[in-house]
């Protein structure tokens, strides 16, 4: 099982440098090469979870470690089924560096296999955790094209056409590419919240207890949702679009990480 991780994780260190090398020298091979390595680390991610949940007999996805790697794989899969559709300049140089950024953390915690508390022995664990997780795997892309988004629209606003200029979509393309991955991630997002809900009722007798995880759950749903609607109501594109994407997903992070170490409640059980 160490050995897999290892294994994976050496195989994203590649992906991820063969990226970077295809941003600065623009070889279309590198790039090729970029995304083929990517795809076997994806599939060799996907043989350590079989092989973690094999070991440990449930859904690994209940220990800061699982929750991270399958972080990273949730949004290496959601950049590959992104990009067999549409083509954005460079995006997999900076969605590597995310995948690469989680694999380093899930790298250095604790990768202990610790028995399920009793709230988590159900088949809910694996329908919920599972959507919320895939869920920011989206979100995260719209993070990315985000600040794809600001550095372009930086570099001609300041008519400095420098290193990102070359190398970055359009502004129409990257705000295109926000309103795609929020198509996919919101809706997904909802879904994990309502069969949280449903697995709430089933575990402690209450569809919401205003938990600080399920708190900070619905104040990140708003956030998308209120940019979703600014989208379609009045038009937000651009900039806002991209910084309210951006807010989004620290919010994201914030109810992964924050709300786990500094707001205990029911589900500070994941560590």
């Amino acid at each position: 099982m160490i050995p897999l991780f290892v294994l994976t994780f050496a195989t994203y260190i590649l992906a991820t440098a063969a990226y970077i090398v295809f941003f600065f020298n623009q070889n279309n091979k590198i790039r090729t090469t970029a995304r083929y390595i990517l795809l076997a680390a994806g599939i060799a991610h996907t043989i350590t979870i079989g092989s973690r949940y094999l070991a440990a007999g449930h859904t690994p996805l209940t220990t800061h470690h699982d929750t991270i790697s399958f972080f990273a794989w949730s949004v290496t899969w959601a950049f590959l089924s992104f990009r067999w559709r549409y083509k954005i300049k460079n995006f997999g140089s900076f969605v590597s560096i995310i995948i690469m950024i989680l694999m380093i953390i899930a790298a250095f915690s604790s990768k202990r296999i610790a028995e399920l508390p009793p709230a988590l022995q159900s088949g809910w664990l694996p329908v919920h955790a599972s959507i919320a997780i895939v869920a920011n795997g989206f979100l995260a892309l719209a993070f990315c094209g985000g600040i794809m988004y600001l550095l372009q629209e930086r570099e001609l606003k300041q008519k400095r056409f420098g290193l990102f200029y070359s190398r970055l979509p359009s502004l129409d393309a990257l705000d295109s590419l926000n309103q795609h991955c929020l198509a996919i991630g919101f809706p997904l997002m909802t879904l994990g919240i309502i069969t949280g809900s449903l697995w709430a009722k089933q575990a402690w007798g209450a569809y919401w207890q205003w938990d600080p995880k399920e708190t900070w759950s619905l104040i990140t749903w708003f956030i998308y949702a209120a940019l979703l609607h600014q989208r379609f109501t009045v038009g937000w594109r651009g900039r806002r679009a991209a910084i309210m994407a951006i807010v989004g997903f620290c919010a994201v992070l914030f109810t992964l990480w924050g709300v786990t170490y500094l707001l205990p409640g029911v589900h500070s059980y994941v560590g």
